[in-house]
């Protein structure tokens, strides 16, 4: 029998620490949001005023042609502003992709005792990790969503660990999207005038983790939000959305476009993989590319998913501004770390904007 949940104990061990997750919640029958859920009035999403960011997705098989340098252009650009943008052409079958969104749908659907083998507590593996919100123990308001996360190391091991439910249509989504990363990566490195070798590519992008994320239906979605405002903490993130929307992204202030300040939705486009910078491309551009502040907006119609690949360096990698940039602006405005260090650091509080970023903050910028 379902708990009580406008009692917060009961109800966070129900939802987290039995790992019935929001959607075992939502399926008890709750017709309100509970308390536990409900956001400050300045974290809810007013999506009658929000406007839609319309931007063509950029077509990446004309990096291989004639068209080479202004594809690199619209890349950069992206980069340097929003720190978001679509693509299409990007090497991922469309029909895995379409076959992803079902597999997620399918594994959530799952009995909660099927999922909740994965939680961090008890997973039979350091690979797979099943969840819900971000950091539950420390959030002020819980996030409407439940997550897998699965890390990869090699193929036999992913076959071997990750749910059978999903791991075959992950692994391949992961292996068709890496030449698609190398190659935005080795692009952006370039305009800065960085030239790197498989081994330096490897220790900024080799640390990989597939996620699925389920956003169950929710009574009230103007109270809640499925993931509060943050920045990625790695190098790029790889999103497939499904066709219900409601990934915003905030314009900052200091750039040159429409809408400084203003959140905006980036509506999905089918077939069509989403890109954002990441924290550390933007340490490694001394400031230049600039991480990507968004947020997940809930729904009342129906669940949602979406599926991001995340790359990062490897843990042990030392990352500061890479000194061909920091001698082109004469200063370095982050200051070296551990990425490790940036990690328990980011998986050590709730999301809280681009907060995180102040970690690697120099005193001298």
């Amino acid at each position: 029998m379902a708990p009580s949940f406008d009692n917060g104990s009961s109800l966070f061990n129900f939802v987290v620490r039995d790992g019935n997750g929001v959607k075992g919640m939502v399926d008890s029958g709750i017709s309100k949001v509970p308390l536990a859920y409900i956001q400050p009035p300045a974290e809810q999403i007013d999506k009658k005023n929000a406007s839609k960011l319309e931007l063509p997705p950029i077509d990446l098989s004309r990096l291989d042609g004639p068209d080479h340098e202004q594809v690199v252009k619209e890349i950069v650009r992206a980069a340097e502003t929003l720190g978001f943008f679509q693509v299409v052409n990007h090497g991922v079958p469309v029909d895995l992709l379409e076959s992803l969104k079902e597999t997620a749908h399918n594994f959530f659907g799952l009995p909660a005792e099927k999922k909740a083998v994965y939680r961090k507590e008890v997973s039979p593996t350091p690979l797979v990790k099943y969840g819900t919100s971000f950091v539950p123990e420390k959030e002020r308001a819980l996030e409407w969503k439940d997550y897998i996360s699965m890390a990869y190391t090699n193929d036999a091991e992913a076959l071997q660990h990750w749910p059978v439910e999903c791991r075959d249509d992950a692994l391949q989504y992961l292996n068709t999207s890496l030449d698609m990363v190398r190659k935005l990566f080795e692009a952006l490195m370039g305009n800065l005038g960085v030239q790197l070798d498989d081994s330096k590519i490897d220790a900024f992008i080799g640390k990989k983790i597939v996620n699925m994320n389920f956003y169950p239906t929710c009574p009230n979605p103007d109270l809640t939000v499925g993931v509060g405002r943050h920045s990625d903490m790695g190098t790029l993130t790889i999103l497939l959305q499904d066709g219900i929307g409601g990934l915003y992204v905030k314009v900052p202030e200091d750039i040159d476009m429409d809408k400084k300040g203003e959140w905006v939705e980036i509506p999905p486009v089918p077939g069509a993989l989403v890109i954002n910078i990441g924290d550390m491309l933007q340490i490694l551009s001394n400031g230049r590319y600039k991480s990507a502040e968004h947020r997940v907006r809930t729904t009342s119609t129906k669940s949602r998913v979406s599926i991001p690949i995340f790359t990062s360096p490897q843990p042990t990698q030392k990352i500061a501004p890479l000194p061909q940039v920091v001698e082109k602006d004469g200063v370095a405005r982050y200051r070296e770390f551990v990425f490790s260090d940036y990690m328990n650091s980011f998986f050590g509080n709730a999301h809280d904007g681009k907060k995180s970023l102040g970690f690697a903050k120099s005193n001298s910028a």
